[in-house]
């Protein structure tokens, strides 16, 4: 019980740890320093999506293929859905989309956020669920892990920008910071789930990766391909999927 909630805050641990760094830091992220984190977080949720969600969904599967890419495609078009129908803004841009709306900058970046958090959460649960069928606590802990990590960068690349919009430091950490509670909300809301999931669960593997690829195609990378710098994006990418792939196996 004790590694299960450990395992459910460290996520919004490290949104919170990433958040605080507005509290000391004095001027914006560095455009090299942001590529490099938008590159790592991208390279971590890419390696937890194939290592720790679908690999699993397809051996559950008996390695069939099917369910993984229903579950896969289900995800993404879920969250396709939720970026149509909400106003946001993309991570580190100035472009807003979605329907029109009378909503602040500030709120439409955490909304984004919030649309980024939500599939975090989900995989944290869903394979904390999937103890009961074959994965170990330490793959679980794994995951949860590398999505705190890559919650650091992800944290203050969200707080700053608020903070040099006008927010004082302690709203834009607070804010930051609130952004991460989905994660957590979503982890429990899939584990009070889990009892009627059943078979169910090896789509919700693979429906919870492909969530989270989409937000690396749709959010992170396309910001890293922008401007200059864009070949420390793809170090950060390396180093980032590299250390989520090495955590997963030899944890898991």
């Amino acid at each position: 019980m004790n590694a299960l909630i450990v395992g459910i805050l460290l996520p919004l641990a490290g949104t919170m740890i990433g958040s605080s760094f507005v509290l000391f830091m004095k001027r914006d992220i560095p455009d090299r320093l942001q590529k490099t984190l938008l590159g790592f977080a991208s390279g971590v949720m890419v390696a937890a999506s194939v290592w720790s969600l679908l690999i699993p969904s397809i051996e559950m599967a008996g390695e069939k293929i099917l369910p993984a890419a229903v579950g896969f495609l289900t995800g993404i078009g879920f969250l396709l859905l939720i970026d149509e129908l909400t106003p946001h803004l993309h991570i580190g841009s100035q472009k807003a989309e979605g329907p029109r709306s009378r909503l602040s900058r500030t709120a439409m970046l955490a909304l984004a956020v919030t649309i980024h958090n939500l599939p975090e959460g989900m995989a944290v649960g869903v394979v904390f669920a999937g103890e009961a069928q074959g994965l170990t606590l330490t793959a679980a802990l794994a995951v949860s892990i590398g999505i705190a990590i890559q919650n650091i960068p992800e944290g203050a690349i969200i707080s700053m920008p608020m903070h040099a919009e006008g927010n004082s430091r302690w709203r834009s950490f607070l804010i930051g910071s609130l952004s991460g509670v989905v994660e957590p909300v979503g982890s429990v809301a899939i584990l009070l789930l889990a009892s009627a999931l059943g078979a169910v669960l090896l789509y919700m593997l693979a429906f919870a990766a492909g969530a989270m690829m989409y937000v690396v195609v749709e959010e992170l990378i396309p910001e890293t391909a922008q401007g200059r710098h864009t070949n420390l994006s793809t170090i950060g990418f390396a180093i980032g999927f590299v250390l989520m792939m090495a955590m997963d196996v030899l944890l898991g």
